[in-house]
Formats: structure tokens, C-alpha cells, sequence
């Protein structure tokens, strides 16, 4: 067995054995279920219903204001309007819809104030803002002595169908899906990184710290050492990752069958109901047919190749970094440079794919190796052509080999360093050793 092999291995085991490891390990998937399963729960929950005086002077706009479960609207435009601030001070009402009256209906436009304690969220404010528009509007139109009935009547809704060349039929928001799918997996790979990097990085903290690595490399070259640590870690990851999986599945399963879920219970609706539901359903399979045709083996793969090109990329940084300094404090400063370049994949690839997967920016930011792993996964569900596909792959696989020289000159001086922080100037100087 080689060394590195041997390396691998202990920190392979020494990582599952960790308690902390085990913990979660089975743990996180538990509270991943029991997250959703509040989040679900609090998002069904009903708010309170938050009653609004309306102030209405001029008497047209009292009666567009229906109360319903969220909302109860008073009509209190005989009230004294000092009355009614002083009941939203004491928390009777939520808030006034205080409406002047004009001589001018234009003038509505910018006089009528919502009056209360607490600024209004601002699905309510557009709310309230489109019920006076369209009835602003619906006045101006019968002073100008048009037909309101006519109007409404010759009013298009315009539902565009999407059709594939191939005389296919396509749906709405398939790009939305692909770069969720896509992101998906990128934020796996940014997750992955972010975690097991700094595994690899308090490893070789800890070993410098305890002296260790001292012992250590008087038997294997700090490279051997280096890179057996990030191998080594990364299998535990995979590992921790595949149980979560399984568990994952066979949690939704248990809970599929706790529930008694079936998707056959609207049967007994009314007809309209029936038909709305086929309709749905219709849209559904379309759906799942479209999800059906994109790369699945491809997007496996490239996450495959990716997940490896991206991790061990980082991890040899994380690892230059834990030799360079003494604690994990040191290490903050050093730590931002790294995961800059991971924000940014996130954002423009939710950004930029999602505007143009194809254009300039989502293409750049997928070919450069620190970001690529991110932005080119969320690209390949929209499908890219295959040289950006190899260009990409070799340049991160290129720089992961380039990253891992510069790396292990760090790593070589940095391990034997101590009681002294590094600055880039020093760690800089380290490579010409």
C-alpha cells in the first residue's frame, strides 16, 4: 500500500469515526424534515384579521373595498378623522384609508394616504393602489361618456402557446426550472466546498498546532500529506452525502405512507373542479415530460466531474491556508478571497443564466475555473455546445494542477511556521522556497 494511500485512509477513518461526523450525519436529514415540515405547517397557518377604517370623503371608493379572511373593511367616513387616528394609536384598527374629497377626480392620483402605526407590507399597498386605479380609470372613461360594458367586453387576454419546432407542445417557465435544477446542483458543490474545505483546513490546524505534522513529514512529503488530506476528506464527504440521501428517501417515503397521500382524493368534485383538475394535470405531465427530456446522464455526469474539479480546487486552498497559520481566527483574513468567487457563481447564475444562458456573461463565468463548477451546472440543462463543455473542463482541471504546485510550496514552509501571522507579501515569498 502507497503512502498516499495510506494517508487517504486515515483521514478517511478518522473522519466517520468523529462523533461530531456521526451526529450529523444522521441527524441533518432529521432536521432538514422537521424544517419543512414547520415551514409547511406555519405557511398554512391562517393570520389574524386585521380590520382597516375607511375614511371616504368623496363616497366613490367606499364600496371597492370587499372585507374578506385577511382583511375587514369599516366604512367610518362619518367618523371624525382625529377619532379614528387616535383608535389606530390605541390598536382598534390597523390602519385608515383616508380619502379627500376633489373637485377634480385627477387629483385622487396623489391625495389619498394610508394612515397607521406600522408601515404596510407591499403586496397590500399595490392591493389598495389598483382598486383606486381601476376605478379612477372606470370614471374617467364614463366622463368621457364611453360604454364601460363595451370596454370590458372588447378586452383581450392574450395566452401565448409555446410550440417546439418539431410541432411539440412546450410550457411556461421551463428556463426557471431548468436553472433551479441547475442551481441545485451548484449550490451542492458551493455547500460541499464550504464545509469539508474547512474540514481540511482545521485538520491541518489541529495537526500543526499538536506538532504533530513535525512527526508526520519525516515520512511522507508534505504533498503526499496534503493531498491525502483532501482525498481522504472528500471521500467522507461523499459518503456523508450518499446516507443522506438514502435517508432522505426513506424518510419522503415513511412520510408518503404516514399521511395516506393519494392523489386520486379530488375525485368526488364537481364537474368544473374535475376539469380544472385534468387541466392541471395535463399541465403537470407536460411538465414532467419536458423535465424527462433534458440531459439527465449529462447533468449526473458534468456533476460528477464538476463536484471533483470544484472541491479539489478549493480544498488545496483551504489547505495552503491551515498551514499558514496557527487558528482558525488567522485564518478569517485569508478565507473572504475564497469565498468570493463562490458568492459570485451563485449570483450570476441565477442572474445572468436565467436572463441569457447562453450569452456572454453566464459563458465567461462558466469557463473560468473558479466559477465554473457553479454557473456551467445551471447552463447544461439548457444544453452547451460541447467545446465550451471540454474548454471549461480542462481549464479547471488545468488550474486545480496549478493550484495544487502553488499550494504545496505554501504548505511545505507554512506547516514548520509558527507564532508568526502570515501576510500575503510572506506567503508570497514562501513559493520561491
Amino acid at each position: 500500500m502507497s503512502i498516499l494511500t495510506l494517508i487517504i485512509k486515515r483521514e478517511f477513518i478518522s473522519k466517520v469515526r468523529n462523533k461530531s461526523f456521526i451526529v450529523m450525519t444522521f441527524l441533518s436529514p432529521l432536521l432538514l424534515v422537521a424544517i419543512a415540515v414547520i415551514i409547511a405547517y406555519l405557511s398554512g397557518m391562517k393570520s389574524d384579521t386585521k380590520t382597516i377604517a375607511i375614511h371616504d370623503q368623496s363616497g366613490l371608493f367606499v364600496n371597492e373595498f370587499k372585507s374578506d379572511s385577511d382583511f375587514n373593511y369599516l366604512d367610518l367616513s362619518t367618523v371624525d378623522m382625529q377619532i379614528l387616528r387616535d383608535s389606530v394609536t390605541a390598536k382598534r384598527y390597523e390602519g385608515i384609508i383616508f380619502i379627500p374629497k376633489e373637485t377634480n377626480l385627477r387629483n385622487h392620483e396623489n391625495s389619498i394616504e394610508y394612515i397607521s402605526n406600522d408601515s404596510p407590507a407591499t403586496s397590500y399597498i399595490n392591493s389598495v393602489e389598483d382598486k383606486i386605479e381601476q376605478k379612477l380609470t372606470n370614471q374617467n372613461l364614463t366622463a368621457d361618456g364611453l360604454d364601460l360594458e363595451v370596454i370590458t367586453k372588447a378586452q383581450a387576454k392574450v395566452n401565448l402557446n409555446l410550440v417546439k419546432v418539431t410541432g411539440g407542445e412546450s410550457v411556461k417557465g421551463l428556463n426557471e426550472i431548468k436553472v433551479a435544477i441547475g442551481g441545485a446542483f451548484g449550490y451542492l458543490i458551493m455547500m460541499f466546498i464550504i464545509i469539508y474545505g474547512n474540514m481540511v483546513m482545521r485538520s491541518v490546524i489541529e495537526e500543526k498546532t499538536n506538532r504533530i505534522v513535525e512527526i508526520i513529514i519525516s515520512s511522507v512529503k508534505p504533498f503526499q500529506l496534503m493531498m491525502g488530506k483532501i482525498i481522504g476528506t472528500s471521500m467522507a464527504g461523499v459518503l456523508q452525502f450518499i446516507i443522506w440521501a438514502v435517508i432522505g428517501i426513506v424518510l419522503l417515503f415513511g412520510i408518503s405512507m404516514f399521511l395516506d397521500v393519494d392523489v386520486t382524493k379530488n375525485a368526488g368534485g364537481s364537474p368544473e373542479m374535475m376539469a380544472a383538475a385534468q387541466a392541471e394535470a395535463g399541465k403537470l405531465q407536460l411538465y414532467i415530460a419536458e423535465m424527462w427530456n433534458l440531459p439527465i446522464a449529462t447533468i449526473l455526469i458534468m456533476f460528477l466531474i464538476y463536484f471533483i474539479g470544484g472541491y479539489f480546487l478549493y480544498s488545496s486552498f483551504y489547505a495552503a491556508i491551515g498551514a499558514a497559520v496557527d487558528s482558525d481566527t488567522d485564518a478569517q483574513q485569508f478565507l473572504i478571497p475564497i469565498i468570493m468567487p463562490l458568492m459570485l457563481a451563485i449570483y450570476i447564475g441565477f442572474f445572468a443564466v436565467l436572463k441569457d444562458p447562453n450569452g456572454t456573461v453566464a459563458t465567461a463565468f462558466s469557463i473560468i475555473p473558479l466559477t465554473s463548477p457553479i454557473v456551467m451546472m445551471m447552463r447544461i440543462p439548457f444544453g452547451v455546445p460541447l467545446w465550451q463543455l471540454a474548454l471549461s473542463i480542462a481549464l479547471l482541471f488545468g488550474t486545480f494542477f496549478l493550484t495544487v504546485w502553488v499550494a504545496a510550496k505554501i504548505y511545505r514552509v507554512g506547516i514548520l511556521m509558527h507564532g508568526k501571522k502570515p501576510t500575503w507579501k510572506e506567503m508570497y515569498k514562501w513559493l520561491k522556497y
